[in-house]
């Protein structure tokens, strides 16, 4: 999928003349795996003479997310929580590593808090109720709010 998001288009040939790693993938292989993506949704072909031209259907981010979320399932119960958990037990990760995704939690919760609020004022402009109702809510997003 590196290749064809790169080329945007590709044969099996050309896939394994971009493929570096040895030993050398066999030709077959290389035309199993991309008729499995095919099956699967990630790409599609288009024939050229005798060739299939093959494109990418699925970008690199959805394609990221959904592996994730299969992980997550098959590994992990379900559990997004135990995914995190497994990760941040793991030793590899240094402490640069770990203030950066504590650094985008913490970003996350905030704009989740904010898009609540706005929820909430919604709701309460509709039942015409008064934004006051909301205040120890706003108080708290102003100071940054404790978690």
């Amino acid at each position: 999928m590196d290749v064809l998001w790169q080329k945007n288009q590709a044969t099996v040939h050309d896939l394994l003349g971009a493929l570096t790693q040895k030993p050398v993938i066999a030709y077959n292989s290389v035309l199993t795996t991309i008729r499995i993506l095919e099956k699967k949704g990630y790409v599609q072909h288009v024939k050229d003479g005798r060739a299939h031209v093959y494109m990418p259907v699925v970008g690199r981010k959805e394609a990221t997310r959904f592996a994730v979320r299969n992980l997550v399932n098959r590994f992990f119960k379900d559990s997004h929580e135990a995914l995190v958990l497994n990760l941040l037990e793991d030793k590899s990760l240094d402490a640069a590593e770990l203030r950066r995704l504590n650094d985008l939690l913490r970003n996350d919760l905030q704009k989740n808090d904010l898009q609540k609020n706005d929820l909430m004022k919604n709701d309460l402009q509709k039942n015409g109720l008064p934004e006051s109702d909301l205040l120890p809510h706003n108080n708290l997003l102003q100071k940054g709010g404790d978690r």
